[in-house]
């Protein structure tokens, strides 16, 4: 639960088109044509929009307003193979969107699950102390998990075994080996529905 202490009153076009999910280009046409109120930085050409402003344009073009607000994703990725935790957790971070933190097994999974309160888990199939699709079932238990997204990564492929994580609770599936920008399209695409 976001804490009020990162609210900001003053927002950059990138930090616009962000939580707009529009391009930086759009945001600044918008604010030459005027349908975004905001000011020049004086001296420069960098343009800034008041929280007000912004407000105002979302909900002008029906854009939820929880995303003004809406700081980095927590991501909890869960997966024994160590080289996949530090690949995914580096690229995560580098991104600047995400807040990560890591586990190798299905207890831990639970534990920092309810510690953590992620938005979003990579969730490896194959741990080395329960199936996935055990852990899947258990944080779908939970009420405090009702909202998170749990996307399962395996080697396996069996349409059988999918259909299964899926029917456990799982938001999506990725096949090992994945590529990188996949994973963050799919965190974004299930963090922003």
């Amino acid at each position: 639960m976001h804490d009020g202490s990162e609210f900001k009153s003053v927002y950059t076009t990138g930090e616009v088109a962000r939580i707009c999910n529009i391009s930086q280009q759009t945001v600044i046409r918008c604010f030459d044509n005027g349908r975004l109120r905001g000011f020049r930085v004086p001296g420069s050409r960098f343009r800034r929009i008041p929280r007000e402003s912004l407000m105002a344009f979302m909900r002008h073009h029906e854009i939820p307003l929880d995303r003004i607000d809406a700081g980095p994703k927590r991501v909890l990725i869960v997966d024994d193979d160590r080289a996949v935790v530090e690949m995914l957790k580096d690229l995560l971070q580098r991104a600047g969107r995400y807040e990560v933190r890591v586990g190798l097994t299905g207890f831990e999974a639970g534990m920092l699950a309810q510690e953590f309160n992620p938005h979003v888990i990579l969730l490896d199939f194959k741990l080395p102390d329960v199936n996935g699709t055990a852990v899947c079932r258990t944080l779908r238990d939970s009420p405090k998990m009702a909202k998170t997204k749990i996307i399962m990564i395996s080697g396996v492929a069996d349409p059988d075994e999918v259909a299964e994580l899926m029917r456990a609770g799982a938001d999506a599936f990725i096949k090992k080996p994945f590529d990188v920008e996949e994973v963050i399209e799919k965190i974004t695409a299930l963090t922003t529905e």
